[in-house]
């Protein structure tokens, strides 16, 4: 394909989510261009429900809530990350109440704060149950507030830009024009994986664009085995599935069986509210003893529509009333806590390339995330990105290279088969047989969408490697954690690299 024009400008942003706009709030002065692949401010970052978890409460602190993340984490969260992640959240989150974030507040007018699975204190801030949603509304006006901002709506980033192992821009498709994006500063903020799965609570967007990007350009990826299946997704023919809020169980919300057996104390002593992993896991057992799953909102003391309006609207839309009935629900792909391997300043192993949010593995969840602390990674680390990139000059540079990037076409078909295969065989449960067979399996498809065709192999490969379970990744042929394990596996881009027997220090 020809190339048809080339853009310039300080930082190039690749994804309108609250951590792509956290970076670009950040950047006041410097020219910066967001690259949006559909509708701008669309993606999974909108359809956040809970809220965001930061330590406002006086019996809280961000220790507290560092060590509930640290726990969550399965051994694998680094401390320096999480302590950044808790010290700075409270600030990001005013910050954004002080922009005009309306965020619910008590009889006081203090910030109301909610109670969420594996948390030991009340601390997440939020919006009802459309917290996302209202982040990004208000970022967005925000940021588009700025006359030097451009956005490109229906951007889709095909390849990043490298000349002598640094990163220049990025070639995009935009209105079926190739485009080459230049910056001195190129942010991956393009989300995760979730469409990988053929049950999923994530967007269309989420196609592993970013992580794709980054391995075909020979970064550091990092615990790709570990993805969060969300335990209460709505069981109804619908895609992506309703995500129903973790923070109705933080308010009382039972899960039950079809005979009405509340079966989660006989898997764990925390119920409910032990981590979504556990819950998910335990779902899934359930269900293959033949069971069918509810979650059970009757008897909460609280008025459910009001609470929850947009999860009653969801229930509502496929024919359930919370309110009146257990609703079924069953686990979903979430969220990828691996991706890009970054510092504590979101710098990849790439110079001139930074990743965040989603698309990076930053060191905060480890093997697996806490509620709500997704939304507060993209705040946190999206205002310190910013500032890295701040500190540096802006100077454009032309690459030498001259022929484009192919454009490749999706096969809808095949990427079906490809999120089928996932959820059989790489999906809550996985085994060396199930993951061989996935493995099999990818060769034989055709290359159905490019880039979750990348990230399949990936996640297979990871998941082949950890013989033990721990977090999001649990093998029912190595059930149990092993500290031998206590270890991260890493890519250098598509290549396998090595297991890291220590703790993985951050390149800078």
């Amino acid at each position: 394909m020809k190339l048809e024009g080339i853009s310039a400008s300080d930082v190039l942003i690749v994804g309108s989510g609250v951590a792509g706009l956290s970076v670009a709030l950040g950047l006041p002065g410097r020219r910066v261009t967001i690259l949006s692949k559909s509708e701008f401010g669309a993606g999974a970052s909108r359809m956040a429900q809970g809220g965001v978890a930061v330590a406002l409460g006086g019996d809280d602190s961000p220790d507290l809530h560092a060590r509930d993340t640290l726990e969550c984490a399965g051994g694998l969260g680094q401390p320096e990350s999480v302590e950044i992640l808790t010290a700075e959240g409270p600030a990001r989150v005013l910050e954004l109440s002080s922009l005009g974030a309306r965020f619910d507040r008590n009889g006081a007018g203090l910030l109301a704060l909610g109670r969420e699975a594996a948390h030991s204190r009340r601390r997440i801030v939020h919006a009802a149950d459309a917290t996302g949603a209202e982040i990004v509304r208000t970022l967005t006006e925000a940021v588009l507030a700025r006359p030097e901002v451009r956005l490109w709506n229906g951007a889709r980033a095909l390849e990043l830009a490298v000349e002598h192992g640094r990163i220049l821009g990025v070639y995009a498709l935009h209105d079926g024009d190739l485009v080459l994006h230049l910056a001195p500063a190129v942010v991956l903020a393009a989300g995760g994986a979730g469409r990988l799965y053929l049950h999923t609570t994530n967007p269309p967007e989420a196609t592993a664009d970013g992580l794709a990007l980054a391995a075909r350009a020979g970064a550091r990826l990092c615990d790709l085995e570990f993805f969060q299946f969300h335990p209460t997704a709505l069981h109804a023919a619908a895609d992506p599935m309703p995500l129903l809020t973790e923070a109705i169980r933080g308010e009382g919300g039972l899960l039950v069986d079809e005979l009405g057996y509340r079966f989660m104390p006989d898997y764990d002593p925390r119920a409910e509210l032990a981590p979504r992993d556990v819950v998910s896991r335990s779902i899934w057992f359930h269900q293959q003893k033949g069971h069918q799953v509810f979650l059970d909102a009757t008897g909460m003391a609280l008025d459910f529509a009001k609470r929850f309006p947009t999860v009653h609207g969801l229930c509502t839309l496929h024919g359930f009333d919370p309110s009146r009935q257990p609703v079924p629900v069953s686990p979903a792909a979430h969220y990828h806590m691996g991706g890009v391997s970054v510092d504590t300043r979101g710098r990849t192993s790439l110079p001139g390339l930074w990743a965040v949010g989603e698309n990076a593995s930053s060191g905060v969840h480890g093997a697996n995330r806490l509620a709500s602390n997704s939304l507060l990674e993209g705040l946190v680390f999206g205002a310190r990105v910013a500032r890295d990139i701040s500190a540096m000059p802006a100077a454009v540079t032309l690459p030498r290279r001259k022929a484009p990037p192919a454009v490749e076409q999706e096969d809808p078909e095949q990427t079906l088969k490809l999120r089928e295969m996932m959820w059989r065989d790489a999906g809550v449960v996985r085994t060396e047989s199930s993951l061989r067979r996935a493995l099999a399996t990818l060769e034989r498809l055709p290359e159905a969408c490019p880039n979750l065709s990348l990230a399949a192999g990936l996640v297979i490969r990871a998941a082949l490697a950890r013989r033990e379970s721990r977090g999001g990744h649990f093998r029912a042929d190595y059930p149990t954690a092993d500290p031998d394990w206590q270890v991260h596996l890493a890519f250098e881009g598509e290549a396998f690299r090595s297991v890291d027997p220590r703790p993985v220090r951050k390149v800078s």
